[in-house]
């Protein structure tokens, strides 16, 4: 489903008010084996502790990176969720394995919906049974990708980058072949679970598009390159930037919540 650009009226149906954006730096070659951790141990027993596990992907780019989100009904919430998971079974069952193939778990972003309605769509999507894993290998979902555009921020712009965003950005997104799907900035409330480090004193605004492959997202790249209402914008944005626009492909796994099935809601 496309983001609109006024989707208040669709505020019901968003998840989480608050979301964390994880980036794992793993140990070379350990990628699937986290994967096979966290697919089949570790979804269920965070959603019941009372989080949502939105999605969880391969980067495309970076072989021993493990990307997730998962979000909040808000920052009590979080506390709360957090931790019920981390002193609970599951996690003392399975948290040996999944450290180990870890080297780095701490790059972390707190966010929220840059403004009304930004948040990302997950009605009608159900997350995938063994039973549907049998056949995930001839599913066309699995062709699909996410890209998540980072944008580092002078301080106090992401109210203002998020508008001019919203306004000038996501209809040439939009009509050059992207699925916007949400759009985040940094959440600058205290952390309420400080057992798990997030990055203090970012200022980001953040992009979720989807595409039908990475064929389909190459094209669509050459033709923002091609466009001169998307170099006007960019051009516009520069002075606005802390640090260069980070990009990440992202291929979701198999029991990804988002991601697979986005492209089945149009």
């Amino acid at each position: 489903m496309n983001l609109p650009l006024n989707a208040e009226s669709r505020s019901d149906l968003l998840a989480s008010p608050v979301v964390e954006l994880r980036q794992y730096t793993l140990k070379p070659g350990r990628r699937e084996t986290l994967i096979g951790i966290f697919d089949n141990h570790l979804i269920e027993g965070q959603e019941t502790a009372g989080m949502t596990i939105i999605g969880q992907f391969r980067d495309l780019d970076r072989p021993d990176m493990f990307v997730w989100l998962r979000g909040f009904d808000g920052m009590e919430a979080r506390k709360n969720a957090l931790t019920a998971f981390y002193d609970g079974p599951v996690w003392a069952a399975w948290r040996d394995a999944a450290n180990a193939t870890m080297i780095s778990s701490d790059d972390v972003l707190l966010l929220k919906p840059a403004w009304p309605g930004a948040g990302l769509d997950l009605s009608g999507s159900q997350r995938a049974t063994q039973t549907d894993l049998e056949k995930a290998s001839a599913s066309s979902d699995l062709q699909a990708i996410v890209v998540i555009r980072i944008h580092q921020l002078q301080p106090g712009l992401e109210s203002g980058f998020a508008r001019d965003f919203q306004t000038g950005a996501l209809p040439v997104l939009a009509a050059l072949g992207a699925r916007p799907l949400a759009a985040f900035v940094t959440e600058h409330a205290e952390n309420s679970f400080p057992r798990l480090p997030v990055r203090a004193g970012e200022n980001v605004f953040i992009s979720i598009t989807g595409f039908d492959s990475a064929q389909a997202h190459a094209r669509h790249e050459a033709a923002l390159a091609a466009s001169p209402e998307w170099l006007a914008f960019e051009q516009a944005a520069q002075r606005e930037f802390a640090r260069p626009v980070e990009v990440l492909r992202l291929a979701p796994t198999a029991r990804s919540l988002f991601g697979r099935r986005y492209d089945q809601r149009r």
